[in-house]
C-alpha cells in the first residue's frame, strides 16, 4: 500500500472533510478495536463519523490517495472479525448515518442509511402496517446485515438479506458513487451488482444507502414451545414441518445445554431437553391450521408439552429468552469466552450433522450449547473456553475445524450468516476451490490498491501489500 501515513496527518485531512468528526482519541479507537468475536483484532488508526454519502466519497477518495485501509463499521458485533482493523487505517463509523430516507408504503419498500438498526427501522415503520423481518439481532445495523448477508430467525419464511435488498448506493474505492439497481421488484438489466455487494463485507466498496423490501404485519401471530426426548426427534420434526409445506415463520432449535442456560439466565422453567420454538404468521384461520399441523407432526416424534404463547406479552417473553442465548450460554461457564461459529447444511443432512457434532462436543469434554435456525439447516455453536487454558483452547479450535469440515463434506457451507471475516478465511478454499480465484479477480479489478477492509474473506496477494 506504499509508505504509511501518520494518524496525525490523516485526522487533519479528514477533519477538513467532516469538521471535527474524525478522531484519534485512544478511548474511541479502543472501542472500535473490540467486538463479540473471539478472533484477535487491533484498533484502527483513525475513526471518522460521516453524515452524508458525499462525505463518505471524499473520505474514501482521500484514503485511496494516502494508501490507508478503509474499514466500514456498524454495530460492531463482527462475530467473524468482519470489521476488525487488522491493518489499521480509517474506520468509518455509520452511527450518524442512521436515517430512514424514504418509505414507499404502496410499493412495500424503504430506503435507509446503513447505520440504522433493525429495531429503529421497525419503530419508524410502526404506523404503516409494514415491517422488516430479517432479525440477526434487534440492535444489528442494516449496513452490517447487508455486508455480511445476514439472516436470522425469520429467514425460513421471509428469506435472508440477499432476498430482501432491492438496491444499493455504494462508494467505490476510488471515491466514485454508483447505484446498483432501481426499485423495481425484478430486473434482468446487466450483471446483478446488488447481489455482488450484499455479503462482500466492505471489501469492494462502502454501502451508503440500502433499499429494502418490506412485508405486511400478519393479521395473527401465534408462538409455541415443544420439547423432545432426543435431539434427532426435534430435528426430524423441523424437517417434516418444512417438507409438509407449512409456512412456519420461525422454527428455532435449542439443545438441552442451551435450555439449561436460558432457564438460569432468563429465570424460566422450561424442560431442559432439546426444544423447538415455533412462530406462525397469517390470518387467524391459517395460523390455527398451521399450528394444528405442526403440533400433530411433533406428536409423531414424541414431542411433549406444546406450550402456546398467543398473547403479545407471552410471545415477547418467549422470544426474548431465545434472543438472549449468547448471554444464557455464557452463564453456563462464568468468566468464559465464547468461540461462536455457525454452519449450514441441506436440511436432509441436518440430523446427521447435528447429532455427530453433539457427540464430538461431549467426547472432548467441552461445553458448547447449540442454537439453530433449523428450518433452513443453519445452526450455531457457542464453544465456551477459558482463554488461559491452552489445552481447552486447542480442543475448541479442533472441534470447530471438524464441524466446518463435516458441514462442507455434507455439501453445506462454513458459514450460514456470519460471513467469512478473518475467522473463516482458512475454510473458504475448502468449500469453493477455484471459485475463490474468481473472487480475488473481482476484488482486484474493483479495488486494485487493496484498501477496502483488507484481510477479510481471503488474504490479499503479496503484490497488493507492497
Amino acid at each position: 500500500m506504499g509508505a504509511p501515513v501518520s494518524a496525525e496527518t490523516a485526522v487533519v485531512r479528514l477533519n477538513e472533510i467532516v469538521g471535527a468528526r474524525a478522531t484519534i482519541a485512544r478511548g474511541v479507537l479502543d472501542d472500535h478495536g473490540r467486538s463479540e468475536a473471539y478472533h484477535a483484532s487491533r484498533p484502527p488508526d483513525v475513526v471518522v463519523f460521516p453524515e452524508t454519502t458525499q462525505e463518505v466519497a471524499e473520505i474514501v477518495k482521500l484514503c485511496s490517495e494516502l494508501g490507508m485501509p478503509v474499514v466500514p463499521f456498524g454495530a460492531g458485533t463482527s462475530l467473524e472479525g468482519n470489521a476488525a482493523s487488522v491493518a489499521g487505517g480509517v474506520c468509518i463509523d455509520f452511527a450518524r448515518m442512521n436515517r430512514v430516507l424514504q418509505v414507499h408504503d404502496k410499493d412495500l419498500d424503504v430506503v435507509v442509511q446503513p447505520g440504522i438498526t433493525r429495531k429503529q427501522l421497525n419503530a419508524h415503520l410502526r404506523d404503516t402496517g409494514l415491517f422488516f423481518p430479517i432479525d440477526p439481532g434487534a440492535d444489528a445495523s442494516i449496513g452490517g446485515m447487508t455486508s455480511t448477508r445476514a439472516s436470522g430467525t425469520m429467514a425460513v419464511r421471509y428469506g435472508t438479506m440477499k432476498d430482501n435488498v432491492l438496491a444499493l448506493e455504494v462508494v467505490l474505492p476510488d471515491g466514485r458513487t454508483i447505484r446498483t439497481s432501481q426499485r423495481a421488484r425484478k430486473s434482468s438489466a446487466g450483471y446483478d451488482l446488488t447481489r455482488l455487494f450484499v455479503g462482500s463485507e466492505g471489501t469492494l466498496g462502502v454501502i451508503t444507502e440500502i433499499t429494502l423490501k418490506l412485508h405486511p404485519w400478519p393479521q395473527a401471530i401465534s408462538s409455541a414451545v415443544c420439547s423432545f426426548g432426543r435431539l434427532d426427534q426435534a430435528i426430524d420434526t423441523a424437517i417434516e414441518v418444512i417438507q409438509s409445506g407449512i409456512p412456519v415463520a420461525r422454527m428455532e432449535l435449542l439443545d438441552e445445554v442451551m435450555m439449561c442456560g436460558i432457564n438460569g439466565y432468563s429465570k424460566l422453567a422450561y424442560r431442559e431437553a432439546p426444544t423447538l420454538f415455533f412462530e406462525f404468521h397469517g390470518t387467524k384461520a391459517s395460523v390455527a391450521e398451521q399450528a394444528e399441523l405442526a403440533e400433530a407432526i411433533a406428536a409423531e416424534h414424541d414431542g411433549q408439552g406444546f406450550q402456546w404463547a398467543r398473547a403479545a406479552e407471552d410471545r415477547t417473553k418467549l422470544w426474548h429468552a431465545r434472543d438472549n442465548t449468547l448471554y444464557a450460554g455464557l452463564s453456563l461457564k462464568p468468566g468464559a469466552k465464547a468461540m461462536i461459529t455457525d454452519v449450514c447444511v441441506p436440511i436432509s443432512r441436518l440430523t446427521e450433522c447435528l447429532t455427530e457434532t453433539r457427540r464430538d462436543i461431549d467426547a472432548n469434554g467441552l461445553i458448547a450449547p447449540v442454537v439453530g435456525h433449523v428450518g433452513d439447516g443453519n445452526f450455531h455453536l457457542l464453544i465456551l473456553i477459558d482463554q488461559d487454558n491452552a489445552d481447552e483452547v486447542a480442543r475448541a479450535k479442533a472441534l470447530h475445524a471438524r464441524l466446518v469440515a463435516r458441514a462442507i463434506a455434507m455439501e453445506g457451507t462454513c458459514t450460514g450468516e456470519h460471513g467469512i471475516g478473518t475467522g473463516k478465511i482458512g475454510f473458504l478454499q475448502d468449500e469453493l476451490g477455484d471459485a475463490v480465484d474468481i473472487m480475488r479477480g473481482i476484488k482486484a479489478s474493483i479495488d486494485p490498491k487493496g484498501i477496502m477492509n483488507p484481510g477479510k474473506i481471503f488474504l490479499p496477494n503479496a503484490a497488493v501489500l507492497a
